[in-house]
C-alpha cells in the first residue's frame, strides 16, 4: 500500500520528520513488529537491525606476572529490545551499522587487557569462565551506553606466544593426564583382553555344548537309523523262529502220536502175550507142583482128583491174572473174548492130559483094577464135573 510501511522481525522502523509531542519519546519515532502509515515527503523511515552480531577480540595482555598472554574472545551482542536502546543505536550506528563490532571490540580489547593484568597465567587458564565473566561486567554499562545488550563473551584460546610457561605448568598435569590416560588404557586394554578370553571360553563352551547336541542327537538318529534297518530282519527272523517253532510242535505232536501207536500196535500186544505166557507157565507150574505132589504120596485118585478139583480154580486164577494184566486188547471184547478161549482151551487140553494121565498106572504102581473098597480113584460127590 502506498505509504505503509512494515519492519522485517528483526528490524526496527525508525520515522523521523514528524513533530513530536511532549511525553519525551525520543528524536524519532520507533515501531517494531508491525507496520505504520508514512507521509509522503513529510516523513523518513529508517531500519536499524536488531538480529545478533559478533565481534571477534584477539589482543596481547600481560598478566599479573608481567608474563604475556594473547588471548582470543568473540562477543555475541545486538541492539537492546527497548525504545530507549533502539533511539541510542540508531543515533550512533544507523548510518554504519557495522561499526557496531568494531566498537564492541575495542571495548572488550580494554577491559580484557585490563582484567588480565589483574590476574594469573595459572588463574586465567584455569578460570577462563572467570575472566570473561568480569570482562562483561566491566563492559556492560559501556555497551549499554550505545544501546548494545552483550548475549555472551566466549575466551577461544590463550597463548603464552612461545614461552613455554602454560606448556610447562601444564606439564605435572599432562604428565598425570598422561599417567592416567596409560592407567586406563592399561585397564582397558585387560578388561578388553578379558573379555576377549570370557568370549573365547563362552566360544569354546557353546562349541562343546553344540558337539555334545550334536553327537547326541547324531546317536539318536543313527540309532533310530539302526533299529529301523534292522527291523525288516528282526521281523522275518521272528516270523521264521515261529514257523519253526511250530514245524517243531508238529514234529513232537506227530512223534508223540507215533509213539502212542507203536505202544498201541506192538507194546501192549506184545506185553497181553508176555502175560498170557507167564500165566500159562505159571498154571503149568501148579499143574506140574500138584501132579509131583500126587505122585510123591503115590495116590493116583487123590492126585487125579486133586487136579480135577483145583482145574477150575486154576482157570479162575488165570482169567483173574489175565484181567490184573493191565493189557491193552486192541479189538475190544472180542479180543479179550479170544485170550478168554485160548485160557479155556488151554485149560481143556490140561484136563485132557490130566485125564489121560489118570487112565495110566503110575510108574511103579500095580496095572491091577484096585479092589472094591480099596483105594479107587472115584470121584468126589463135592467136586464140579467136567464135560468135554
Amino acid at each position: 500500500m502506498f505509504g505503509y510501511r512494515v519492519p522485517a522481525p528483526d528490524e526496527a522502523m525508525l520515522i523521523s520528520g514528524g513533530k513530536r509531542g511532549s511525553s519525551g519519546e525520543g528524536p524519532f519515532r520507533v515501531v517494531t513488529g508491525h507496520g505504520a502509515f508514512i507521509m509522503p515527503f513529510f516523513r523518513k523511515v529508517r531500519f536499524l537491525t536488531l538480529s545478533m552480531a559478533e565481534a571477534e577480540v584477539s589482543e596481547t595482555c600481560v598478566t599479573k606476572q608481567a608474563i604475556t598472554l594473547n588471548v582470543r574472545a568473540v562477543i555475541a551482542f545486538k541492539v537492546g529490545n527497548d525504545t530507549e536502546s533502539i533511539v541510542n543505536a540508531g543515533q550512533r550506528f544507523l548510518s554504519d551499522q557495522g561499526q557496531m563490532s568494531v566498537l564492541t571490540g575495542r571495548i572488550f580489547a580494554g577491559h580484557l587487557r585490563s582484567i588480565v593484568g589483574s590476574m594469573t597465567v595459572e588463574e586465567i587458564v584455569t578460570e577462563r569462565q572467570k575472566l570473561a565473566t568480569e570482562v562483561l561486567d566491566g563492559s556492560a554499562a559501556e555497551m549499554a551506553k550505545i544501546g548494545l545488550t552483550i548475549d555472551s563473551l566466549q575466551i577461544q584460546s590463550i597463548d603464552d606466544m612461545k614461552l613455554g610457561y602454560i606448556a610447562a605448568m601444564a606439564a605435572p598435569h599432562n604428565a598425570a593426564i598422561q599417567r592416567e590416560a596409560q592407567i586406563a588404557q592399561a585397564r582397558a586394554d585387560q578388561a578388553a583382553a578379558e573379555a576377549a578370553q570370557e568370549s573365547h571360553r563362552r566360544q569354546a563352551e557353546y562349541s562343546r555344548k553344540t558337539a555334545v547336541v550334536q553327537a547326541q542327537y547324531k546317536a539318536e538318529v543313527d540309532k533310530a537309523q539302526a533299529e529301523a534297518a534292522q527291523s525288516g530282519p528282526l521281523a522275518e527272523a521272528t516270523a521264521q523262529r515261529e514257523v519253526i517253532n511250530a514245524r517243531t510242535e508238529l514234529a513232537q505232536r506227530e512223534a508223540l502220536l507215533r509213539q502212542q501207536q507203536l505202544v498201541t500196535e506192538v507194546v501192549r500186544p506184545a506185553e497181553a502175550q508176555a502175560e498170557q505166557v507167564r500165566v500159562m507157565a505159571r498154571a503149568d507150574a501148579e499143574a506140574m507142583e500138584i501132579k509131583a505132589a500126587a505122585a510123591a504120596s503115590h495116590n493116583r485118585v487123590a492126585l487125579d482128583r486133586l487136579v480135577i478139583e483145583q482145574l477150575p480154580e486154576i482157570v479162575k486164577e488165570a482169567a483173574r491174572g489175565l484181567s490184573g494184566a493191565q493189557v491193552t486188547v486192541l479189538n475190544g471184547a472180542d479180543g479179550l473174548g479170544e485170550i478168554a478161549a485160548g485160557l479155556v482151551s488151554q485149560g481143556m487140553a490140561i484136563l485132557d492130559s490130566v485125564k489121560a494121565g489118570i487112565g495110566r498106572p503110575a510108574s511103579g504102581e500095580s496095572k491091577e483094577e484096585p479092589a472094591t473098597g480099596g483105594n479107587h480113584a472115584v470121584p468126589d460127590k463135592g467136586a464140579p464135573a467136567i464135560e468135554r
